[in-house]
């Protein structure tokens, strides 16, 4: 459970109380509140956010107005832990790239797991063009695609000098996804095979087709112990709380113990070099 969800739902059962302290069913306050009952159920089980506006009818309702300032602030909390993509972009791709420098230049450990594409550490400055401009064109968000581009290699001297050790696992699936061309994705796993391996500062690793699933996992940043950063297709996902954390470190424990390093894992990228120049 993430902590978005843990937050709608705690609104939810405090909703819920409400309505059963003014002895009413979900269909006499939906009636009241001039909507359809399935939307009381879905705000009650945490499966839809209210409006403040909901919110305040809620309580007229319910007789609870005094209930309404506090509802409003946990409520907007809610809001807050899902920050979408086009706000945290609404400035520019680089903007959110020079964020993370400053985080990397705080963190001593970062473990990074990748399901589709080649972590942004890692990426030569061909491949991470392809995949700013197709984020950029897919949001329609401002277009700063050079600045974005400078600003994720700036990141990349964390693998050459700060406090900071990272390892990395990619599915094998990503070395085989086309960004950009083939000539851009020939380049990048060229450059994983002299870049990746070596480094005392970096662990490369790459999880074969062939894993054993695990659970339903998508790709995530481990920052030290105390937070994971989750992209999905409408947001970034923050999340801190000890018990959910441990559900992050139990997945990239197995994907871990699953991936394979050095020579094998050079002999992955080698037939997924392979097969991008047949």
């Amino acid at each position: 459970m993430t902590d978005v969800l843990r937050a709608k739902q705690g609104l939810g059962a405090r909703l819920r109380e409400l309505r059963k302290d003014a002895h009413l069913d979900g269909r006499q306050l939906s009636q009241a509140a001039g909507w359809h009952w399935s939307k009381t159920s879905r705000i009650e089980h945490g499966k839809q956010t209210p409006s403040e506006n909901d919110v305040a009818i809620w309580c007229r309702v319910c007789d609870a107005e005094l209930a309404l300032p506090d509802l409003i602030a946990s409520l907007r909390n809610v809001e807050a832990q899902w920050a979408e993509w086009k706000r945290i972009a609404a400035t520019g791709h680089a903007r959110r790239q020079l964020q993370s420098v400053d985080l990397m230049a705080r963190t001593r450990l970062l473990r990074t797991y990748s399901s589709i594409l080649i972590p942004g550490l890692l990426q030569t400055e061909d491949y991470a063009r392809a995949v700013l401009r197709t984020c950029i064109d897919f949001l329609g968000t401002r277009d700063d695609l050079e600045e974005a581009v400078a600003a994720r290699m700036e990141r990349q001297r964390a693998l050459r000098q700060g406090p900071i050790k990272t390892m990395m696992l990619v599915d094998q699936a990503a070395l085989l996804t086309t960004v950009g061309d083939r000539e851009v994705v020939r380049g990048q796993l060229e450059h994983l095979l002299s870049s990746a391996f070596g480094n005392p500062r970096l662990v490369f690793g790459v999880i074969p087709t062939g894993a054993v699933f695990i659970y339903t996992t998508t790709s995530f940043d481990l920052w030290e112990h105390t937070m994971v950063q989750v992209e999905t297709i409408s947001a970034e996902l923050t999340v801190t709380t000890p018990s959910e954390l441990a559900y992050y470190e139990k997945a990239w424990a197995a994907l871990h113990r699953q991936a394979r390093y050095g020579d094998q894992a050079k002999a992955l990228i080698t037939a997924a070099l392979k097969q991008h120049h047949d």
